[in-house]
This record gives C-alpha cells, sequence and structure tokens, in this order.
C-alpha cells in the first residue's frame, strides 16, 4: 500500500466518477482502476461497487475511505507541521461555509492570504450539518456555520456575529424607500429564498409564522448565485443578511434591514478539538480572534 493508492480512492469519493477521479489525479482510467483493486488485494476487502460506471462504496469501502481521510489529512498535517517548526505557514485551509452569513469571508480570509502568501484556499458551499460531519471527519479545517447545538467536548467556535436579515432589491426594478420594512410589508413583494431546510430559510419561516404570516415565495433555490441573478433581473427581491458584503456586487443593489429580524443561532467559526488538527487551521483561528477584536 502507497499514499497514492489512498488519494485515488479519496479522488474517487469527491468526484463519484472513474474518469474525473483519474484527470484529478493525474493518471489514466485504466491506472486508476489497477491501482484501487490492488488495494483491495492488499487489504481483502472489495472497496468500490463497480457497474458500467462508478456506482457506490461498499460498507467495508466507506470504513477505509474514513481512514484514507485520516492519514491524507495526516500527511498533509506533518508538512505543514514542518513548515511552521521553519517558521513557514504552507499547505491548504479547507474551509466550510454555510451559504448565507452576516459574516464576510473574504475579509478573513484575504487578511490570513496576505499574512500567508504560501497558502492555498478551498472553499466548499454546505448546510450546517455538513460543515459539522466532514470537520469530525477531517475533511474540513474549518467551518464557518450557524451553531444552535454544538458539541463542546469534540468542537470549540468562536462566535462571529448575530446574522440580521435584509431585504435585497435592485433599484431599478424595484421602488422601495423606506430605512427599515417590517415583515409584514415582504408578504406581498415576489420574493426569492433559499431552499427550504436551510438554516437561513428556517429562520426567515420562524420570523414569518411567529407573526402569523405565510409568504409563497416566487422563487426558490440552493445556490445564492442564483438568488443574486434573479434579484438583478428584477424577478423576484432576496433575504438577505446584513454585514455579508453582497449589496456591493452591483451599483443597482440595496439592502434594507428588517425590523427585529436576526437568525436562530449565531455565525461561529467552528475548529476540531482532537488531533490530527492542522497548524494552517488553527493560525487562522487565531488570526479571526485577532480580527474581532481589532478596533
Amino acid at each position: 500500500m502507497d499514499i497514492k493508492q489512498l488519494k485515488f480512492l479519496v479522488a474517487l469519493d469527491e468526484t463519484r466518477h472513474f474518469g474525473q477521479a483519474a484527470a484529478r489525479c493525474h493518471v489514466t482510467q485504466p491506472t486508476l482502476s489497477m491501482r484501487l483493486r490492488n488495494l483491495e488485494d492488499e487489504l481483502g476487502l472489495e472497496l468500490v461497487q463497480r457497474g458500467q460506471r462508478f456506482e457506490g462504496f461498499t460498507e467495508a469501502g466507506q470504513r477505509v475511505l474514513s481512514w484514507a481521510h485520516n492519514l491524507l489529512a495526516a500527511e498533509d498535517g506533518l508538512y505543514a507541521e514542518a513548515a511552521a517548526c521553519r517558521g513557514q505557514l504552507v499547505g491548504t485551509l479547507r474551509l466550510g461555509l454555510v451559504p448565507l452569513a452576516g459574516f464576510d469571508p473574504m475579509r478573513l480570509i484575504g487578511r490570513f492570504a496576505a499574512l500567508h502568501p504560501e497558502l492555498r484556499f478551498q472553499l466548499f458551499a454546505l448546510s450546517s450539518e455538513q460543515i459539522l460531519e466532514r470537520l469530525g471527519r477531517n475533511q474540513l479545517d474549518l467551518g464557518l456555520s450557524y451553531v444552535e447545538r454544538l458539541d463542546r467536548q469534540h468542537f470549540t467556535s468562536l462566535e462571529l456575529a448575530d446574522t440580521r436579515m435584509g431585504l435585497l432589491h435592485d433599484r431599478r426594478h424595484f421602488a422601495l424607500d423606506a430605512e427599515q420594512l417590517s415583515w409584514g410589508a415582504l408578504i406581498d413583494l415576489p420574493l426569492g429564498l433559499l431552499s427550504s431546510g436551510m438554516h437561513f430559510r428556517q429562520s426567515i419561516d420562524h420570523s414569518f409564522r411567529s407573526r402569523g404570516l405565510a409568504p409563497r415565495p416566487r422563487l426558490e433555490t440552493d445556490a445564492v448565485h442564483q438568488l443574486l441573478q434573479a434579484v438583478d433581473a428584477g424577478l423576484c427581491c432576496a433575504i438577505m443578511p446584513l454585514d455579508s458584503g453582497l449589496e456591493t456586487l452591483s451599483q443597482h443593489l440595496v439592502l434594507t434591514p428588517i425590523a427585529d429580524a436576526h437568525t436562530l443561532a449565531p455565525l461561529s467559526l467552528i475548529l476540531r478539538r482532537s488531533a490530527p488538527r492542522s497548524a494552517v487551521a488553527e493560525a487562522c483561528f487565531a488570526e479571526a480572534q485577532r480580527l474581532l477584536a481589532a478596533p
């Protein structure tokens, strides 16, 4: 067994496609398939369910895959730790983010990147549940997520913001001149919302229900860029977090605060407590603490 076989296995998990996994690993598809079969022979286990295409992992494959993620993270951590001992910070920061947050993540990423120009960043748009799951499996270094019930034994967190909400609209299509809007004022507007089940949407639904209101959104999506496209086209207005930087994307966008509008849980930066924990993740968490403490 060698580390490349584990990288092939993880690439297959992330792409769910033999050809794409091979391209990511810069090998041919026959080579990737052969090396995975060699790994199965060495372990005496069937790891991958095969048909004419990739069909998933066996139960044993899922268990081996979890170890593969840990071993690869440990390898990356080893190199990063060695660099840290030399006074350098290198490697990749894997950050999971909820789709809508009342904190512009580029404030932190830009500041951290300026301090450590050799770093690379991988950003993943995920639900709160997915972020905690991937942090637990060491598939992420940090998570930017809404936290209601956090397992403090396994995670530590830094509260970033009590996310407040506003109505994002394009002034070319809607004339809303109020300095602040009520929830009742939104009910007759064509609204674009994130899909049901996402934390930000749950907070919106709770705010409407608690006032006896039942909106009928004109558009629902799980992608923020589609919401922004719909607002730009005049198809709808969208309830968005304040202080997210979204209104600066176009001179035509206006984000008007909504009275008594905030998410059910605060937004927090989350770090695993258990090893392996990368030096990059710890340094970024510490930088976030300094950013919040700055006047």
